[in-house]
């Protein structure tokens, strides 16, 4: 039987990803960001939710607060986030002061932990991806792969829609780390 969390948020980002430059994979039925990078200024950002619950190796975890954090949204079957992997997985070593979490969406666990195990990825991926839900009003995720940028503040300061980029990422990471 479907979720109806796994329908809402298959028509949230199919729907919320209408912008020029995006695509729809029709063969993977996913919505694929261009890469565009969107950056807040500290007095337009909304809060984040609190990011807790099951992971895929951690067992049920709470994201630290007060910490700026790199949430990436995945699946396994989805190209552009095969790509980014080694990428998000460099910069978790190169920034040990910053908290690096995925978020697994519409994906089966046999299939993501096998992705999780090929790339060697060493921060914990929520397998619960309602926590989505709790970004409405703010940038929400409206692709797959979409990454996000929390403030030390809780607030949610940058969306990259699509596969990052070493500079686009290291750009955005260092700006919200200078922000403090």
């Amino acid at each position: 039987m479907i979720k109806p969390i796994s329908v809402f948020l298959s028509i949230m980002l199919i729907t919320g990803c209408s912008s020029a430059g995006s695509t729809i994979q029709s063969e993977n039925a996913f919505v694929s960001g261009n890469g565009v990078a969107l950056f807040l200024e500290e007095k337009d950002r909304k809060s984040a939710p609190k990011i807790s619950g099951p992971t895929l190796n951690a067992g049920e975890i709470t994201l630290e607060s007060n910490r700026v954090t790199v949430i990436n949204v995945w699946a396994s079957w989805c190209a552009p986030c095969r790509a980014e992997a080694p990428v998000l997985q460099d910069f978790s070593i190169q920034y040990p002061e910053v908290q690096f979490a995925g978020i697994l969406t519409r994906d089966n666990l046999s299939s993501a932990r096998a992705f999780y195990e090929n790339f060697k990825l060493t921060y914990p991926t929520f397998i619960d991806d309602s926590i989505l839900l709790g970004f409405s009003g703010s940038l929400i995720p409206n692709a797959i792969p979409t990454t996000l940028i929390i403030d030390r503040n809780g607030k949610v300061a940058v969306r990259i829609s699509g596969e990052v980029t070493v500079a686009g990422l290291r750009k955005m990471l260092d700006r919200v780390l200078a922000d403090a």
